[in-house]
């Protein structure tokens, strides 16, 4: 097998280089460093079957590139996205797999000024011959649909990528990430016959072991706790039969693993890990909280807290003291669905979501020991409110059930300069 690392200066004696013929199979990132004024390249008649993410990085003057009668399957995303300069583009006489791995090069095909050669496909079976740059979709290729889908949670275990969606019609299912075809692939069709209308699902570790829980929410229904045994998630213990639940949550009390579930026809019972009988048993539940639809915990300087929604009525803080939570405060929400707690920078906030009016964003007074309206915001029956930071920016996702995911940064300003 022979890669190309890097070119030397010296090699390119013109604006123009020419690896035809040369049996190279890769080529390595920043392969051409150092040219970046080159204009013409040609790796032609090679066996080469893709390139690194960034084999052309540099190359802002490149105009002509020919990677014609190789063996190329596939290429990786934004390949040429340095290529500014890009006129002529050959990809004749490869064998592209016209599969998800394909999809960014089929948008990219509609979107460049370059002029390009047919991408042939060569498989799978039933896209042999076509042209990709005919085609205008590979949906069914890349998206595994679901009906129905009520939660999706994403695990790692033993270094690998799965998720588990729970959906109403159609079976809940387990999806396994493929590296070499850059997609998810269903791996596991889960067990659901005690699960007749699933409405939330929670994975959690305990010590070493993988588990996850489908919250039952029909007259009939049984929540149900499932277990990793190395070959897949299988049932593993029956929880809360006949009881509508609505929302699981798994947490730490005083050091011991807990579950939670939420009912629309009884109060929240709590449910403690035994490492005995390796199951969760029955210890208690929360008083005077019926008709919750979804818990959430979270911590302010170690203390445990819990944001109860709830549709009808208040919705609920409670903080955990002696054995037992305790209610801190109560906040109006009339066709709420969540309460969700986030923060920034060691400022905690609630977002509670209105299916009628505004949403509402509260922050914690630390002096007080309460939120306080800080903010409202007009969300299309939000559903979920989900933080994604990075280096310097820290921004809140809004998903909606009616409208768009609207998306807001969090800014302070200070207003003492």
């Amino acid at each position: 097998m022979q890669s190309l690392f890097l070119i030397p200066f010296s090699f390119c004696v013109s604006n123009t280089i020419l690896l035809n013929s040369n049996s190279l199979t890769t080529i390595r990132d920043d392969a051409f460093s150092g040219l970046p004024h080159l204009e013409y390249l040609f790796i032609e008649s090679n066996k080469l079957e893709t390139t690194s993410k960034y084999a052309f990085r540099g190359l802002r003057d490149l105009t002509h590139l020919s990677l014609a009668n190789n063996n190329i399957k596939f290429l990786p995303r934004d390949v040429f996205i340095d290529l500014d300069s890009l006129i002529e583009l050959d990809l004749r006489g490869n064998a592209f797999e016209c599969d998800c791995r394909a999809k960014w090069l089929m948008m990219w095909l509609k979107s460049t000024n370059a002029t390009v050669s047919d991408v042939v496909c060569a498989g799978p079976e039933d896209m042999k011959g076509r042209r990709l740059n005919d085609m205008s979709s590979l949906h069914d290729e890349c998206i595994s649909t679901g009906q129905s889908i009520v939660g999706c949670k994403s695990v790692i275990i033993q270094d690998e990528v799965y998720v588990i969606v729970a959906q109403l019609f159609g079976g809940s299912h387990i999806y396994k990430f493929d590296d070499e075809q850059s997609r998810f692939n269903k791996f596991q069709d889960t067990e659901v016959s005690k699960i007749s209308k699933p409405n939330d699902i929670e994975a959690f570790q305990i010590g070493s072991e993988w588990f996850f829980v489908i919250a039952d929410s029909s007259k009939a229904g049984l929540s149900t706790l499932y277990k990793w045994n190395d070959n897949g998630f299988y049932s593993y213990q029956s929880l809360h039969e006949w009881f509508r639940d609505t929302d699981a949550e798994f947490l730490n009390l005083d050091g011991k693993a807990h579950l939670i579930l939420a009912s629309r026809s009884q109060v929240p019972v709590i449910y403690q890990w035994s490492r005995n009988n390796q199951k969760f048993i029955l210890q208690g539940d929360i008083p005077s909280m019926e008709d919750v639809v979804a818990v959430k915990h979270f911590r302010i300087k170690e203390e445990l807290y819990l944001a109860m929604t709830r549709y009808i009525g208040d919705s609920k803080v409670l903080k955990w003291g002696p054995k037992q939570f305790s209610e801190i405060q109560a906040v109006p929400s009339r066709g709420s669905m969540i309460l969700q707690p986030f923060s920034f920078k060691d400022r905690y906030y609630l977002a509670l979501g209105s299916d009628y009016t505004f949403s509402q964003i509260y922050l914690w007074d630390d002096d007080k020991k309460v939120f306080d309206r800080f903010k409202e915001v007009y969300i299309q029956a939000p559903r979920s409110f989900t933080v994604v930071s990075t280096d310097r920016r820290d921004f809140i996702f809004s998903s909606s059930f009616k409208g768009n995911t609207q998306i807001f940064e969090h800014i302070i300003i200070d207003l003492t300069l």
